[in-house]
């Protein structure tokens, strides 16, 4: 039988406007009113239709890459071969080991596992070596709100109501902290993403003024990310679980993060990383050791499918990062439901769902 090959790659980049019943935050210094992202097709010389994602902050840049560099290297090589990311990822290295070079592999990387699952015809998590549970909790990523703390118990309460049993604020205070404790009470697990706010020598200050509220963990709360003997300071220091991950480039700093003992909770993201295959390899060396995987997944396409079936097939049951606002389409809400907090695991083959059309003609970029 003929081999499956790579034909065609499309890059199809979305801007989908969104409402966190607040002004809108700050991305990258500028204001944010739509949640980016980039989805990548791979068709086969046999017609079968893969797809993946790509980070959305970076996309104009990050179809340059997969046009100009990516899909020259793997038009006609085999679909199933999976290998092909992390040739690619040596290949271009001189281009840079993180950023759009990387961001066009991870949605590459994505794409194929679907492909592979559907010519298999089973659900990505059997690749993986099969589904633990048939639900993931989900936990609900709150934007920026400033320290407003009226909008921070309005929309903790918000989601409490929309069945959210885990919270995560993207907040610098003490007191932002303290009004979501107040809200939540003492058996809600709350989450404070940073967003590397503190240098090594002002962190533990401020770390430590948030360790009333008992945060589950502190994420990225040093600049820069990669700082591991400082952040393993920190945690030393104050006894409050770490986070970190998102910003990180490639596998080896995952093993140099654990090895220095800096990290509780790992967050490699899946449309930065290089896909779904070093997702999974960081989770199960990271778990290995005692740390916990809880994939970033501030996105809602496909590199968000692909780490529901990782957290569906790893062995410690994780959250699943959830951006808490309304879209103006969410996607596969009709096929991968969130009820109650809890998101259903897809059987179909691949990574069990299609993006809407109606999501790709009325918000492409």
């Amino acid at each position: 039988m003929a081999a499956v090959t790579i034909e065609r790659i499309e890059a199809i980049p979305l801007r989908i406007p969104f409402d966190h019943w607040a002004p809108p935050p700050l991305y990258a210094g500028r204001p944010r009113t739509t949640l980016d992202t980039l989805l990548v097709r791979v068709t086969t010389n046999r017609g079968l239709i893969g797809w993946g994602e790509a980070f959305g902050g970076t996309w104009p840049a990050t179809v340059a890459a997969l046009d100009t560099w990516v899909t020259p290297l793997v038009l006609g090589q085999d679909a199933t071969d999976p290998r092909i990311a992390a040739r690619l990822e040596r290949t271009l290295h001189n281009l840079g080991r993180s950023g759009p070079v990387m961001h066009a592999i991870s949605g590459l990387d994505i794409a194929l596992w679907d492909l592979r699952g559907k010519m298999e015809g089973v659900p990505v998590h059997a690749l993986l070596g099969g589904k633990r549970r048939n639900q993931v909790p989900a936990y609900a990523s709150l934007l920026q709100y400033y320290n407003d703390l009226g909008l921070i118990r309005t929309n903790v309460a918000r989601a409490l109501d929309r069945g959210y049993r885990q919270i995560k604020l993207h907040e610098r205070t003490p007191e932002a902290v303290a009004a979501t404790r107040e809200v939540t009470g003492p058996g809600i697990p709350i989450m404070v993403d940073t967003n590397c706010a503190w240098t090594p020598d002002t962190v533990t200050e401020a770390v430590l003024s948030m360790a009333p509220s008992k945060p589950l963990w502190v994420e990225e709360p040093i600049w820069p990310p990669e700082d591991f003997a400082s952040l393993a300071v920190l945690r030393q220091a104050t006894g409050i679980p770490m986070a970190i991950g998102e910003n990180a480039t490639g596998t080896l700093d995952f093993e140099k993060m654990i090895a220095a003992k800096a990290v509780d909770y790992v967050q490699p993201s899946a449309t930065k990383i290089g896909g779904l295959t070093p997702l999974w390899q960081i989770a199960t060396h990271a778990e290995a050791h005692g740390v916990t995987c809880v994939p970033h997944a501030a996105y809602f396409g496909p590199g968000y499918l692909a780490t529901l079936h990782a957290l569906a097939a790893k062995p410690k049951e994780s959250a699943i990062e959830r951006f808490f606002c309304d879209l103006g389409l969410m996607p596969y809400a009709a096929t991968v439901p969130v009820i109650n907090g809890w998101v259903q695991v897809p059987d179909g083959p691949g990574l069990g769902a299609e993006p809407e059309l109606e999501l790709l003609e009325r918000f492409r970029a």
